[in-house]
C-alpha cells in the first residue's frame, strides 16, 4: 500500500508502520481474522494482507465474519469481505450465531457469541492467534465504560495488546492507532467498508460515551491519555499480582478445600494485596461464581478491622466462607444450599493460588 495522504488530510497507515503492526506475527503458522466489514476490520484485513505480500513469508491469513442473524443488511456485508479477501488473496469464511436470539443484553451476549464462533475456526483452520481490530477509540471507551461502572485497576488496565484466550492468542494490533487513520487508509486506496447502524444507536452506553468523547477531548480527556492511563493501569496491576503471588505460597492447605493464613502477616499486607489475596482464595474455594469486587472490599474492610481488634470473625461470599480466630484466618467452602447439592460435582476444586 502506498503512504500518500488521504483526502481528508489525516495521514494513512504506512507500510513500514504496518511492519510493526505485525512483526510479532511472522513466525505464526496462521491467523485467523475477524472482520466484519466496517472500517476498523476491513483496514485490519487490507494491512494485514498487504504485510503479508510485502514480506513473501509469514503465516497463512484467513478472514472470518460472523453473521450474528441480527440485521438483514448482514449477509450482503459478509458477501462483501468475501470479495474483497478474494481480490487480497486470503480465503474467507462466514460463520453464523445461530438459534433463538437473547431480549436483552444482546450486544454483550452476542459478543460473547462472535468470540467462541472464532475461536472454534481457529482451532479448525489450526491458527495460533485470533486478530481483532480494536482501535485507540475503542480503548478509550472501555477505559470510560468501566470507570463509571467502578471497575478496579484491572478493569481500568482495559484491553491489552495481546491476550491469552483459550488454546490461542488473541491480538489486537491496531490498539494504538485511532479509527480515523484506518478510515484514512481505505479512502486512500479506495477501499469501501460497511457502516452498521447499530454503531450510532443511543441505546447502546458504549454509543453513548463515544458522543461524548469530543467534548472530554476538548478538555484533555482524548483518547490517548485514557490509553495511556490503561497501559499504567496494567503496569501496576502486574506489580500488585506479583507481590500477591509471593504472597500466596504462605497460604495453606490445611484440609480439603481449605486455606489458612497467619493473621499477623495478613496485617501486615497493603490493603490491595490483602484484597486480592482473599479473592484469590474465596475465587478458588468458593462454588458461587465471580467474586463481586464490591462485596469483596466490604469483607476484607471488616476482616482487617476484626483482625486489628482481635475479635472474631466469620462472614461467607460466593460460596466461601471466612472466618478469623486464634490468630489464624481461614477460607473454607460454605455449606451447600440443599438445591446446589443436588447438581454440585463431587470432584474436588483446586485449592492452589501461586503463580
Amino acid at each position: 500500500m502506498s503512504n500518500a495522504e488521504s483526502p481528508s488530510g489525516t495521514k494513512p497507515v504506512s507500510d513500514s508502520e504496518a511492519d510493526l503492526l505485525f512483526a510479532d506475527l511472522s513466525a505464526a503458522s496462521a491467523v485467523v481474522l475477524a472482520v466484519s466489514g466496517g472500517p476498523d476490520s476491513t483496514a485490519l484485513l487490507a494491512l494485514a494482507a498487504h504485510w503479508r505480500k510485502r514480506k513473501r513469508k509469514g503465516p497463512q491469513l484467513v478472514a472470518v465474519t460472523v453473521d450474528h442473524g441480527l440485521r438483514p443488511e448482514a449477509a450482503r456485508e459478509a458477501a462483501a469481505v468475501k470479495r474483497l479477501a478474494k481480490s487480497l488473496g486470503v480465503p474467507h469464511r462466514t460463520v453464523k450465531w445461530k438459534g433463538s436470539k437473547p431480549a436483552t443484553g444482546i450486544q454483550e451476549k452476542a459478543r460473547m457469541a462472535r468470540y467462541d464462533l472464532l475461536m472454534k475456526e481457529a482451532a479448525r483452520c489450526g491458527a495460533s492467534h485470533l486478530l481483532t481490530a480494536h482501535t485507540l477509540d475503542d480503548q478509550a471507551e472501555t477505559v470510560l465504560f468501566r470507570l463509571a461502572r467502578g471497575s478496579g485497576i484491572a478493569g481500568l488496565g482495559a484491553m491489552a495488546r495481546v491476550t491469552p484466550f483459550g488454546d490461542a492468542w488473541l491480538i489486537r494490533p491496531l490498539l494504538g492507532l485511532p479509527k480515523a487513520r484506518l478510515v484514512a487508509t481505505l479512502k486512500t486506496h479506495k477501499i469501501a467498508f460497511a457502516d452498521d447502524p447499530s454503531n450510532a444507536d443511543p441505546k447502546y452506553t458504549r454509543v453513548r460515551w463515544r458522543a461524548l468523547m469530543p467534548d472530554l477531548a476538548n478538555e484533555g480527556l482524548h483518547a490517548s491519555r485514557l490509553a495511556s492511563l490503561a497501559v499504567r493501569m496494567r503496569r501496576a496491576n502486574a506489580a500488585i499480582d506479583t507481590l500477591v503471588d509471593a504472597v500466596a505460597h504462605r497460604m495453606t492447605a490445611v484440609a480439603p478445600a481449605t486455606l489458612a493464613l497467619d493473621a499477623v502477616l495478613y496485617a501486615e499486607l497493603p490493603e490491595e494485596v490483602a484484597l486480592r489475596l482473599i479473592g484469590r482464595a474465596v475465587a478458588s474455594i468458593g462454588h458461587e461464581g465471580t467474586v463481586e469486587l464490591g462485596k469483596l472490599e466490604s469483607l476484607v474492610s471488616a476482616l482487617s478491622e476484626a483482625v486489628d481488634a482481635n475479635m472474631r470473625f466469620r462472614r461467607t461470599l460466593a460460596g466461601a466462607m471466612i472466618t478469623f480466630a486464634h490468630d489464624r484466618i481461614a477460607v473454607e467452602r460454605s455449606p451447600l444450599r440443599r438445591n446446589q447439592a443436588k447438581n454440585q460435582s463431587k470432584s474436588p476444586r483446586k485449592t492452589r493460588l501461586g503463580g
